[in-house]
């Protein structure tokens, strides 16, 4: 087993010292604060980014603007040797698809497509690094007597745009919805600000299809979300189903450590045998629900069929 640098240790021992003052752990990702309250049949879509460039300039008639959202409630996520369970999730972003082509352009929302309820780690970091023969950890593990020492909170966060996102693939089990890059932040005093698996550069990515075929539904609904069979706008439902990615391959931790600079990596990679192939690894989101949403005949509004999607969705805003 390979100790830590000597040199590491008398930072990493003075570092536990400014530990007992207290450092907070976050609770909320920040980029929840940029969600709508939305009425009515509006409800899933609240970032979706209609005011982008990109969508407002959808004409209608070349280039379609949609928006898209999915939510699962619980679910569960094994990376390495680790099993945990996971909060809600809400995944969303707009979608700009080329009528010609096919292709679809992915927009994701200020702030990133993905916002996790962040999610406790079974054990804490008892179970993440403890116990161990390595001096430097097992002076760490003999401290964690006190409960708020001892958790781990685990946040998914977006770690790039979405890609190929296939909407015929939302209605059929066994096929690649979309990819999804994410890192997952790890807080615990002991483990830092700047604790991840993954990064930006080398993000886990999550391919999640139907492990089961979804109920479809359509509803037509006025601007302001109100139901009407007539409605401006419609939304496409997909439900009561399971989603997960099995084939995922998860890499080593970073940044892990009270001095921000990945001095226990080695230590929370070695407990929980990160980095982690494909195939080791699995994902489980109880009871999705997606749902798509735009104009019902968005030709009939070209070439301004991206604003007046801006505009219905401004207007369904809960006041």
């Amino acid at each position: 087993m390979r100790a830590a640098p000597k040199s590491v240790r008398p930072a990493l021992l003075g570092a536990l010292m400014a530990v007992a003052v207290g450092i907070p752990l976050s609770t909320s990702p920040a980029s929840a604060a940029s969600a709508q309250e939305m009425n009515g049949h509006w409800a899933p879509f609240s970032r979706c980014p209609v005011d982008d460039p990109a969508m407002l300039a959808a004409d209608g008639r070349t280039d379609i603007a949609i928006c898209v959202a999915s939510h699962s409630e619980s679910g569960s996520i094994k990376l390495g040797n680790t099993l945990a369970t996971t909060g809600a999730n809400d995944l969303q972003f707009g979608v700009v698809r080329n009528t010609a082509t096919g292709e679809s352009r992915i927009v994701p929302p200020a702030g990133g497509a993905i916002v996790g309820a962040p999610t406790e780690i079974p054990g804490g970091l008892l179970g993440l690094m403890c116990p161990s023969g390595i001096p430097v950890v097992s002076d760490i593990c003999k401290q964690l007597t006190d409960n708020s020492l001892n958790r781990v909170v685990a946040t998914v966060q977006s770690a790039g745009t979405p890609r190929n996102f296939d909407v015929a693939a939302g209605m059929q089990s066994g096929k690649t919805i979309v990819d999804i890059p994410v890192r997952i932040h790890l807080e615990n005093p002991f483990l830092g600000s700047k604790c991840y698996i993954g990064t930006t550069s080398d993000p886990i990515v999550l391919r999640p299809q139907n492990l089961t075929q979804p109920a479809v539904a359509s509803k037509r609904f006025d601007a302001n979300g109100t139901a009407n069979t007539g409605g401006l706008l419609n939304r496409i439902e997909l439900t009561g189903n399971s989603q997960g990615d099995a084939a995922f391959a998860v890499p080593g931790v970073s940044g892990c450590g009270p001095l921000t600079l990945g001095e226990l990596n080695w230590a929370v990679n070695l407990k929980t045998a990160l980095p982690s192939a494909a195939g080791k690894n699995n994902l489980v989101l109880n009871n999705a629900a997606t749902y798509t949403g735009g104009l019902a005949s968005p030709g009939a509004a070209a070439p301004n069929a991206g604003r007046l999607l801006s505009e219905s969705w401004h207007a369904g805003v809960a006041r």
